[in-house]
């Protein structure tokens, strides 16, 4: 089970239990200090701790979820805008989402080979429930800017002539 789920290696897994067909994982985050995502700052000051709930990659074709309690921190750079912040498991969460990387990951392999209905289909047999709205956004969200800027004066040819009407018999 530690190869299946060996994203998981970074938490200290408390409890697994089956409730109504789903497999819940309750899990926390063990690193003892976090760094401020806007100065970088190490802190070890402990503000409080609270449980995220993150819809995690299938295990035997059950859908995962991943009862997470993380902490929050207390930024110990007085002149930092951000007072607290909450820790990220490298490799599991990342800010305001409800699914882990991986099966963001896994969503969006087959967002890109299959797109909206046929993939949600697919995600759905593996354990995976998803619109496909949901899929379709997930590969919208990997999409590059253009890194041109659109014109802003588009120029008109006038003497440019109507093949057809130019052709037609009179």
């Amino acid at each position: 089970m530690a190869t299946v789920l060996s994203h998981l290696d970074r938490l200290t897994t408390e409890d697994f239990a089956v409730v109504n067909g789903k497999v819940v994982i309750s899990a926390a985050a063990c690193a003892t200090m976090a760094a401020c995502p806007d100065s970088a700052t190490v802190s070890s000051r402990v503000h409080g701790r609270y449980r995220r709930r993150l819809a995690d990659v299938a295990l035997a074709g059950r859908p995962v979820v991943l009862n997470l309690c993380v902490r929050r921190f207390v930024c110990v750079k007085p002149d930092c805008r951000r007072r607290t912040f909450v820790e990220q498991v490298e490799g599991v969460t990342s800010r305001f989402t409800r699914r882990s990387q991986p099966l963001r990951r896994t969503l969006m392999a087959i967002g890109h080979a299959l797109a909206g209905r046929a993939g949600a289909r697919l995600s759905r047999l593996l354990g995976i429930g998803v619109s496909p709205n949901t899929m379709l956004r997930l590969i919208r969200s990997q999409c590059d800017r253009p890194s041109v800027r659109a014109p802003r004066v588009l120029g008109v040819d006038d003497f440019a002539l109507n093949r057809a009407t130019s052709t037609a018999p009179s």
